[in-house]
């Protein structure tokens, strides 16, 4: 059975449009905080996230990191309300080690494309934020296996419509410059086609005005 408090901190993550991507039991290899015996994984909740996000005031004051000083004001809520300690993929360097702390839940794997694909979220997987607790939590049984291992397909492999992001290679430099150009128009305003054709993703329903925001911010990144 799961643990009354894993479904307490789902809910109240919930109100938010955020929800539990993953947990696991930490070994001291993990390098999680000294005395963390449960980690948890939050991303964004859809469908509904983006309609939502675009509400709050962190992102209506116009400032910047306005989804990363939305996700920090609500995880370290969580992290208040349940004695856990909260850590974020943003704010380094040193950054922590978040595509590990993934593939430690058992719910997110390498797809065939090295990035990680999630088994809800597919290959639109993104991560908000984790809290780390000193005390054991009881976990639901994760999927045995990745999404890509029935996908007979495999369409992110030939998807990329400059070869920049193949199964062999990825050059972000020549992505980021691609996604400007009028002829990439379509992977900066509806998001990586990549990411788009994998058969979960599809199921996720994340709004294109997100894909967008993370489009724009990739393209701006040094």
């Amino acid at each position: 059975m799961i643990n009354r408090v894993y479904d307490e901190i789902n809910q109240l993550a919930n109100q938010d449009f955020l929800e539990i991507f993953g947990g696991f039991h930490t070994q001291p290899e993990d390098n999680t905080p000294r005395d963390t015996k449960t980690l948890l994984m939050f991303g964004p909740k859809e469908p509904g996230f983006w309609p939502y996000f675009v509400k709050q005031p962190e992102y209506r004051s116009g400032q910047a990191n306005a989804l990363d000083r939305w996700s920090k004001r609500v995880i370290d809520n969580l992290a208040d309300q349940f004695a856990g300690l909260p850590l974020y993929p943003f704010g380094g360097p040193p950054y922590h080690p978040f595509m590990s702390w993934a593939i430690q839940t058992k719910r997110a794997w390498h797809s065939p494309i090295q990035f990680l694909v999630h088994d809800t979220a597919g290959l639109m997987v993104s991560f908000r934020g984790v809290l780390c607790f000193n005390y054991h939590l009881n976990l639901p049984q994760p999927p045995t296996t990745s999404p890509c291992t029935n996908c007979a397909d495999k369409p992110c492999k030939t998807m990329c419509p400059i070869k920049v992001l193949t199964p062999t290679h990825y050059d972000a430099s020549g992505c980021r410059s691609y996604i400007l150009t009028d002829t990439g128009q379509d992977c900066l305003n509806q998001g990586c086609q990549v990411r788009r054709v994998c058969p979960v993703s599809q199921q996720y329903d994340r709004d294109p005005q997100q894909s967008r925001f993370h489009q724009l911010a990739f393209a701006q990144a040094n």
